[in-house]
């Protein structure tokens, strides 16, 4: 039987949206919070995840190469291996490979800067997150602290699915720090920008746990109902008379 494992994926049509950074930040406090091993895979033709990898020091979370046609095999793989955890970065668009990857998904995550032009972009992928019926967070990325454009953002995405109450604000320290392949949890641990990613990953694992409670709850409900046989009486227990 092949071990648990859950996949996230980050998605936007919106260049610059931070996919990225985020990606990469959220494997490596993945990984420090117990949850690994963590495996990160680029499915963005630009490579900046791989580039920032290939400059990191430290080995974990492990980098995975693949492709969108390879990509449901890959993931066989590394669930079967032993990876509990594997963060997926999308290229900013919007087509049918994205669709393919968003239904790999236990969760996908939606990074959003609080600009007009941002905003009126998440439509396009929060149809395709829909029709493949999977969980999604919008996450506030590149806040301005107290902005007031910052709270009418997370109203507007609102109306569209759930928010994550944790902002990721806009700081130079988080791009200085992917410049070496580190995050701002390794170079600065105690600044503000380490607290919202520890912070948002606390709120990310409290929402997977949900999910897999719902996914457990379910599959008892499927097992329950094949017990009742088509005329609406109870099957009969295998080395048992049936009554």
């Amino acid at each position: 039987m092949e071990s648990a494992m859950r996949v996230i994926v980050l998605a936007s049509q919106k260049g610059g949206s931070g996919k990225t950074t985020l990606a990469g930040h959220l494997a490596v406090e993945a990984e420090r919070q117990g949850a690994g091993p963590v495996a990160l895979v680029d499915t963005d033709p630009q490579g900046s995840l791989a580039k920032w990898w290939n400059a990191r020091a430290k080995e974990s979370p492990v980098f995975v190469q693949s492709t969108f046609s390879r990509l449901a095999s890959d993931l066989s793989e590394i669930r079967a291996v032993g990876y509990k955890m594997v963060v997926i970065d999308t290229p900013p668009a919007v087509t049918h490979a994205i669709s393919e990857v968003v239904d790999l998904a236990n969760l996908v995550i939606l990074p959003t800067r609080p600009s007009p032009h941002d905003l009126r972009a998440v439509g396009a992928t929060v149809d395709i997150v829909e029709s493949r019926r999977k969980p999604l967070i919008f996450v506030i990325n590149a806040a301005t602290p107290r902005a007031r454009i910052t709270s009418e953002a997370a109203i507007a995405l609102s109306q569209h699915g759930t928010v994550a109450p944790v902002n990721i604000h806009n700081r130079v320290d988080f791009a200085a720090s992917m410049i070496d392949g580190r995050t701002v949890m390794e170079t600065d641990p105690g600044g503000a920008s380490a607290e919202e990613v520890r912070a948002l990953w606390g709120y990310l694992t409290g929402r997977l746990s949900r999910l897999d409670q719902e996914a457990a709850e379910a599959r008892h409900t499927r097992l329950s109902q094949r017990q009742i046989n088509g005329l609406g009486r109870s099957a009969p227990t295998f080395g048992r008379r049936a009554g």
